[in-house]
């Protein structure tokens, strides 16, 4: 086991390699606050792989030398929490200037590049010297996927290793696989929800919200459904809030043109009034898609949450993150942009998971591997060593 340092962790740690939103407890102190969830999925996740004694956290919002050397001589490596790092508007911080005068390696941990819209990715400076600095620290680096590696490659950092997200992998199940019941008897079904949306990664706005919204109204129609929220204020307010913060929240969501034009109707608002899920411990949501039939839509890591617990997910490819996702792990998706309508019975097909299934038992390997590389502790466990035939 180790001491281990973390940069940009998501939430508060208890019961060791468990995470949940700071103070969660105290709705009223975070109600107003959007955190992404799927950020906190990733750092417990990350934690369920290592095999440590100490956690702490690499603050590279200052350059503190005492606590650098401390870092050095008591901690033996850190590691970069997967997330969507790669981008034209990422703020570093002090990293650099912290990461430079580190000695210990760091671990990049399933990160990834996020292709703007339109035009190519182009990094400023100081985001280039940060990839600089974290490749010469590591054997290799984690990242999401093929596009990923490509981003970092035109920047002459040639040692990484694709290896998807720790989420996959929260369960060390080195055989784990889906296998698909009949669609007849799917009757929970988990809807994960991104109503909000960037112009900068969405080339259509519009047809994003539109098919979002017909999809969530065509599965509430044939499942019992729930709606998996991941940080929205809204959402936060109309579960959690007192009367005051409920009617607030529907001021705000009826009073956005994006809203009112391109996703509400009376069965949206009924189904936002009965069907919302929301929790800031990521125990609740493992939880809760461990009782589902099925898992879909357009969120990253509530979807591989799902995978990583045998639940069969779809994805819904919007932007060149989830699309990186779906091509890593093989995951059958539908592209909102699209002309074709989406019928969950062309994805309900075992071949189309079975490459799901082929692409987790090499990524497993993968994540696996890039550990050993970096002499990370872990708990992964090894394959079943293949057997030649008589």
């Amino acid at each position: 086991m180790a001491n281990v340092l973390v940069i940009s962790p998501s939430g508060e740690v208890y019961d060791h390699d468990c995470v949940r939103w700071y103070q969660h407890s105290d709705v009223q102190r975070s109600i107003r606050h959007y955190h992404n969830s799927g950020d906190m999925f990733v750092f417990d996740s990350s934690l369920k792989l290592l095999d440590f004694d100490r956690l702490d956290v690499l603050d590279i919002r200052t350059v503190d030398a005492a606590a650098i050397d401390r870092a050095n001589r008591e901690y033996d490596y850190v590691f970069l929490r997967g997330s969507n790092y790669i981008h034209q508007e990422m703020d570093w911080e002090n990293a650099a200037s912290v990461l430079s005068r580190l000695k210990i390696p760091v671990l990049a941990f399933g990160v990834g590049a996020q292709a703007p819209a339109k035009g190519k990715l182009e990094l400023p400076e100081s985001g280039r010297r940060i990839w600089q600095l974290i490749s010469e620290r590591s054997t290799t680096l984690g990242v999401r996927g093929a596009y990923t590696a490509e981003v970092l490659w035109s920047m002459g950092i040639k040692n990484t290793r694709i290896v998807g997200c720790p989420t996959a992998f929260r369960n060390n199940d080195p055989e784990l696989r889906i296998d698909l019941p009949a669609l007849e008897k799917v009757r929970r079904v988990g809807f994960t929800v991104r109503r909000e949306v960037s112009k900068a990664y969405s080339p259509d706005v519009r047809l994003y919200l539109t098919r979002h919204r017909d999809i969530i109204k065509q599965m509430a129609s044939r499942f019992d459904i729930a709606l998996m929220m991941q940080g929205e204020v809204e959402e936060k307010m109309i579960l959690w809030g007192t009367e005051e913060q409920k009617e607030e929240a529907w001021r705000v969501l009826t009073g956005e043109a994006w809203w009112r034009d391109w996703f509400f109707d009376a069965e949206i608002e009924a189904l936002w009034r009965t069907r919302l899920f929301y929790s800031d411990v990521v125990a609740d949501y493992e939880n809760l898609v461990r009782e589902k039939d099925l898992v879909l839509g357009y969120r990253l890591h509530g979807n591989l949450m799902a995978l990583a617990n045998g639940v069969p997910s779809i994805y819904f490819t919007y932007d060149s993150r989830t699309v990186e996702f779906a091509e890593t792990f093989g995951i059958p998706c539908y592209d909102v942009y699209s002309e074709k309508e989406f019928r969950l019975e062309d994805y309900w097909q075992q071949e189309l998971f079975e490459k799901f299934n082929r692409c987790y038992y090499q990524r497993y390997q993968d994540m696996r591997d890039l550990l050993d590389e970096n002499g990370v502790p872990h708990k992964m466990k090894p394959r079943a060593k293949f057997r030649k035939a008589a």
